[in-house]
């Protein structure tokens, strides 16, 4: 995709969620969006994807690796 801003269709197409769950999260702040006109959101792409992996769930692997770890060393290391 080559637009830096999308409409609140092609967002939600982007993001793989229903229109209704979109504006949801407009209306509960939870995303951020743009009302140029008062009207009409809009979304830049880089919000989106900012938001899309702001919740990274760590593989099984990195936990068991951090659990040896603070085993070993005694101290939590922050990730």
């Amino acid at each position: 995709m080559n637009k830096k801003v999308l409409t609140f269709e092609e967002a939600a197409q982007y993001m793989g969620m229903s229109k209704s769950c979109l504006y949801k999260m407009t209306s509960q702040k939870l995303i951020s969006h743009y009302k140029p006109n008062g009207k009409l959101i809009f979304f830049a792409l880089e919000d989106i994807e900012t938001f899309l992996l702001s919740v990274r769930v760590k593989p099984l692997s990195e936990i068991d690796q951090a659990a040896s770890s603070y085993v070993v060393t005694g101290k939590h290391k922050q990730a």
